[in-house]
């Protein structure tokens, strides 16, 4: 485990020397509220790499040598945005092995599924409620986050191959290249909409206000005590609660503080108390209704891209999904946006 400047220094002159570089990264999001990044995982030289970021270490240097190298990931999204926002590392190159998987039309493209495929080695399952935050890091599950990268550059070796065989590599690049431009875009929550959680969306306009301002209570307590709100009240007992205030009925939350219990109802009674003009307005479905022209119009997309995925071997949501068909059918210069070029050509877009 590389737990210190000096430790980090040691490596970064042999990553310097290499252009393709396996990465990983665990973060902790079961156990507080604010998620962080727990752990690194580098794999490069035939050497496996665990980079603990709770250590006092300055992860600066490893963003910069990192900088226009090709990083090889299994599934880019969430690594991608984590690093960017835990060490300000913003990724040019990228191989996405699930990316590479389904464009060769494997379906089973999980990191065990590809390592027993092309390998016929069988990784051991970890816990995903694994606390990655508790340290020291117990040896199995150290022993698991070293696998996450340890097969990823001959994985990448590989996929590269069988896609420039069948001509995909071209494709493979742009999908890359488009998932690169989705994460730099920051995600944003909706203050206006988050509180609407599975279930609220059958409930009238006082319940749902209540229901609001109990969200919005629970999220404050999370963020002051750096807990998820789960952990607070989960969301069926949150629904509860905002149909029996609305009854006239007092919950009881016995296991809550005094203080908490007390914060608890006052929020309750503030989101009764609202006027009929403040409650939360109910969302309409699917947006603006389709014309029959739009419909048609997506039909014959659907159509389209079933065939081309069968005589491909493709998924026919990985050639273009549901919602973006609808939204080209709807606009077709949105197709510039929602699809990578080879998405498009085989639409004939």
């Amino acid at each position: 485990m590389i737990a210190s400047d000096s430790q980090l220094a040691e490596i970064l002159p042999q990553l310097e020397r290499i252009d393709r570089i396996a990465v990983d990264t665990e973060a902790d999001s079961l156990h507080c509220y604010y998620e962080k990044l727990c752990l690194v995982q580098l794999s490069f030289g035939g050497q496996d790499y665990l980079i603990d970021p709770l250590a006092a270490i300055n992860l600066a240097p490893l963003a910069d040598v990192l900088t226009g190298k090709e990083v090889v990931l299994q599934g880019a999204d969430f690594d991608l945005r984590l690093l960017r926002r835990s060490m300000n590392f913003v990724a040019t190159r990228i191989f996405d092995t699930v990316i590479a998987a389904r464009l060769l039309g494997i379906r089973e493209f999980s990191l065990a599924a590809l390592v027993e495929k092309f390998f016929g080695i069988t990784l051991t399952k970890g816990s995903q409620k694994a606390n990655w935050a508790q340290r020291p890091l117990p040896k199995h599950m150290a022993e698991y986050a070293m696998n996450d990268t340890r097969y990823l550059l001959p994985l990448a070796e590989k996929l590269e191959a069988d896609l420039r065989e069948r001509g995909r590599y071209e494709w493979f690049q742009q999908s890359c290249q488009r998932q690169l431009e989705q994460t730099s875009v920051q995600r944003v929550r909706d203050e206006d909409e988050a509180w609407r959680i599975s279930g609220s969306g059958t409930l009238d306009g006082r319940t749902s206000a209540v229901l609001r301002e109990l969200w919005q209570w629970r999220d404050k307590e999370a963020q002051t005590a750096d807990r998820p709100a789960f952990h607070i009240l989960q969301n069926q007992f949150l629904l509860r609660a905002a149909e029996s205030f609305v009854a006239g009925e007092v919950p009881d939350f016995r296991h809550f503080s005094a203080r908490r219990r007390q914060a608890f109802r006052a929020a309750a009674e503030k989101g009764l108390n609202l006027p009929e003009s403040q409650w939360p307005v109910r969302r309409r479905r699917g947006g603006v209704r389709p014309t029959l022209q739009m419909e048609r119009a997506a039909e014959a997309l659907r159509r389209r891209r079933d065939a081309v995925a069968n005589e491909h071997g493709l998924e026919p949501s990985f050639i273009a999904p549901r919602g973006a068909l609808d939204a080209v059918a709807a606009d077709e210069s949105r197709s510039r946006t929602l699809l990578a070029p080879w998405q498009r050509s085989l639409l004939q877009l």
